[in-house]
């Protein structure tokens, strides 16, 4: 057959069609798509919903605050970035500032809709929506920080160990009033659930080694980020003569409501620190846990449990203690005894030689005189994670305050 010049132009076109159509990179599954690339969205209820990419294993993320409120939030959105980087084929997104609650039901339900492989819910106020939304997507890994319930199949629970650094807090705490001869602290709780005890009572601990004397008023706040009443709570304590008063929400208020000669601890982002009447910060490192999480959720290898991380698991730190670090203005004038027991004890943490069971070790009594724990003994991690007025089968659990707390415990 004798070829056109136009018929042999035509297959010319259709030939570089075919060919740039091979070199394209394709959005099915298995295929290259652009994991990273830009994250689309629609309104659901008021909630911006991320889309899934096609390509991808999807990785959404709940907030109870904004991305970059410097606290809680910030130290998550910081581990979803790690993800991002570090696994490959993944994409990640995001839904901020959603109440616990009907609407934190709404946004997981929606994530999963919009298939996300994994979603993980970051407040103890989205257990009971993420257990829900868990039960109606069974091929969806959701995995709920803090908390204490697990389906043992697709629905877990993650949290860490961050009382062995509220415990160093405290020590460090204790050895600066003890240093300004004003064994006065203060704790800034925000509600009345496990953690939040557990913490304040980890904190004091640490501050009757350093500072047998201390005692420790508290300021309930009623939120988890909110900078006006955090700040009006830390300036209560202080005014009522604390020396050094810790956080336990997500600004820095604590140390910028310190005044001149006092200092404050701050909490979860490993940049509150900033502050020069910043003792110290306890701080979060998530990309490493999410990242194995996000692995083997891939791989389909993860179960839904009760994963609870120790300081040797490097996804949490301690500011001016840190490889890299230097000692805070606050730490620096220490006795060289207390620093040196301070090293010591957060360097047995990193090492796994001194964790979470060490700090809630026997004798321990709370501050209506009955003994929590004799000698010998220890709490188990379900009496960490529970009251039993919550429903947890806990024994001993978590409802008391340990005898340096100036204290009444609060109403459930």
């Amino acid at each position: 057959m004798k070829l056109t010049k136009s018929l042999i132009f035509m297959i010319g076109i259709s030939l570089v069609l075919i060919l740039a159509a091979c070199a394209a990179p394709e959005t099915g599954t298995g295929g290259a798509a652009d994991c990273g690339g830009e994250v689309t969205a629609t309104d659901d209820g008021g909630f911006s919903i991320p889309e899934a990419i096609e390509g991808c294993y999807n990785v959404g993320f709940v907030y109870i605050g904004p991305h970059d409120d410097g606290g809680w939030t910030q130290a998550h959105d910081l581990g979803r970035q790690y993800v991002q980087e570090n696994v490959e084929g993944v994409h990640t997104a995001y839904v901020e500032l959603v109440p616990e609650g009907a609407d934190a039901e709404q946004v997981i339900r929606s994530l999963a809709r919009k298939n996300f492989d994994v979603i993980f819910t970051t407040s103890f106020g989205y257990m009971d929506a993420s257990e829900l939304v868990a039960d109606e997507f069974p091929d969806v890994d959701i995995i709920h920080v803090s908390g204490f319930k697990s389906n043992e199949a697709n629905f877990g629970n993650l949290f860490g160990a961050m009382e062995t650094m509220k415990y160093i807090n405290g020590m460090i705490a204790g050895s600066r009033a003890m240093a300004d001869n004003n064994p006065k602290l203060g704790y800034m709780p925000t509600f009345p659930i496990p953690e939040e005890l557990r913490l304040g009572n980890a904190f004091a601990l640490g501050a009757a080694v350093t500072c047998p004397d201390c005692t420790i008023d508290i300021r309930w706040i009623g939120s988890w980020h909110d900078p006006i009443l955090e700040q009006d709570a830390a300036k209560s304590l202080f005014d009522a003569g604390a020396q050094v008063v810790m956080n336990g929400a997500d600004t820095q208020a604590a140390a910028q409501a310190a005044p001149e000669g006092k200092w404050g601890v701050n909490y979860n982002y490993i940049n509150a620190c900033g502050d020069e009447k910043c003792l110290t910060s306890a701080y979060w490192n998530w990309g490493v846990v999410y990242a194995d999480i996000v692995e083997k959720s891939k791989a389909g290898e993860w179960t839904g449990g009760w994963e609870y991380f120790d300081a040797d698991s490097g996804a949490m730190g301690l500011w001016g203690l840190e490889e890299g670090q230097e000692l805070t203005a606050g730490m620096a004038g220490l006795p060289e005894a207390d620093l040196e027991m301070i090293r010591d004890v957060h360097a047995k943490a990193l090492a796994g030689e001194f964790d979470r069971f060490d700090v809630f070790a026997g004798p321990i009594f709370d501050n209506q005189g009955n003994q929590i724990l004799a000698e010998g003994e220890t709490l188990e991690q379900i009496d960490l994670d529970g009251f039993s007025q919550f429903g947890s089968p806990c024994g001993t659990c978590m409802y008391w305050w340990n005898e340096n707390f100036n204290a009444e415990l609060p109403d459930l």
